[in-house]
């Protein structure tokens, strides 16, 4: 019997060897982040079928915000100022319950019904980036939610 345990041992060895080279493909499955919906009373509630903010893995993706009140549900219409801090007071408290701050946020898209409003929203917009801005695009749009004048959307890293 001695004299067949190199034997066993290289028949381990080979049979090792052939199942970590076959791919196994009957019970694999790819394992991705899990989705986290990100919710807070601190932010209007969305108007239609989607999430204020998805979360995947360390990646946050915030769903557009105009410059609705979360307290009445009202947008704040006094003027394009006031609705711009409002969208992005709103973007704050959603990065807030992600556990996230503007210094997280990797990319911004602001959407304007009158690229003439161009300079005082990213006046407004200034204030909450001090270093390290965000990419961003900013377009014209015919219509907003709402009838708001400014839209703002983000995606953020943890």
């Amino acid at each position: 019997m001695k004299h067949l345990v190199p034997y066993i041992y290289l028949l381990i060895i080979f049979t090792a060897i052939n199942c970590m080279a076959q791919p196994q493909t009957s019970n694999f499955k790819l394992q991705t982040p899990m989705k986290q919906i990100i919710k807070t009373t601190d932010a209007p509630t969305p108007i239609g079928p989607y999430n204020q903010a998805v979360k995947i893995g360390n990646t946050l993706y915030i769903s557009g915000q105009v410059g609705i009140d979360p307290a009445n549900g009202q947008l704040v219409s006094i003027n394009i100022i006031k609705e711009t801090n409002q969208a992005m007071h709103n973007l704050m408290n959603i990065l807030k319950a992600a556990g996230m701050d503007f210094s997280n946020v990797v990319k911004t898209t602001i959407f304007l019904k009158d690229m003439n409003d161009f300079s005082v929203v990213n006046e407004a917009y200034s204030e909450y980036f001090k270093t390290d801005f965000p990419a961003r695009e900013t377009v014209e749009v015919v219509r907003l939610p709402k009838d708001a004048h400014v839209e703002i959307s983000m995606i953020a890293v943890q």
